[in-house]
């Protein structure tokens, strides 16, 4: 599994020439040209991925389903996530991530789907799982994979909520503009 920092996710958006202000704007013009559609399952952005695909008028041409499943009760009856994977792995969980990736697409029918599961801070991190981690998961009709984020406890920034799920945010909208070119049509 691919494990991204902050820092990471800065690099790959300067060195594919995307600006973090515009990437809603550039992945939904790319969707669009692909005739592709997208779908988000989201617990620790809250919908900021869905919030930010719609701000771009015209995306409802590629966005049809944004679910936001906070409470794992929600995550089990809505998008499939399996009791045993909670129970064992938690919610932050590449196999979570996964599942709920899996489940959105199934739901929405889209060509590609995206999910985060996280902590998003600034308290509830463990040693185990340190606020900032977060895990994205993503579903295509050709692969199903998750990504490991590390956002939290950047040298000199605190464990800001705001720009823990600004990144991961980044990180979706990313790939799903990356996947863009790699689906199958």
């Amino acid at each position: 599994m691919v494990t991204l920092t902050e820092v990471d996710i800065i690099q790959l958006l300067r060195k594919n020439n995307l600006n973090e202000d515009t990437l809603q704007e550039d992945t939904v013009a790319k969707l669009k040209q692909k005739g592709l559609t997208v779908a988000t399952a989201e617990s620790c952005t809250g919908g900021l991925i869905s919030e930010r695909i719609t701000r771009v008028s015209g995306s409802s041409e590629v966005f049809g389903c944004g679910v936001c499943t906070y409470a794992n009760e929600i995550k089990e009856k809505l998008l499939g996530v399996q009791k045993e994977t909670l129970a064992v792995l938690g919610a932050v969980s590449a196999e979570t991530a996964i599942q709920m990736a899996e489940g959105v697409k199934k739901l929405s029918g889209a060509d590609i789907a995206v999910s985060t599961t996280g902590i998003a801070g600034p308290t509830g991190g463990t040693a185990e799982k340190p606020v900032g981690l977060v895990f994205m998961g993503v579903c295509t009709k050709d692969k199903t994979y998750a990504v490991k984020l590390t956002l939290g406890g950047a040298e000199n920034r605190p464990n800001s909520r705001a720009y823990i799920r600004k990144l991961a945010s980044d990180a979706a909208l990313f790939t799903v503009l990356s996947e863009c070119y790699s689906v199958s049509e």
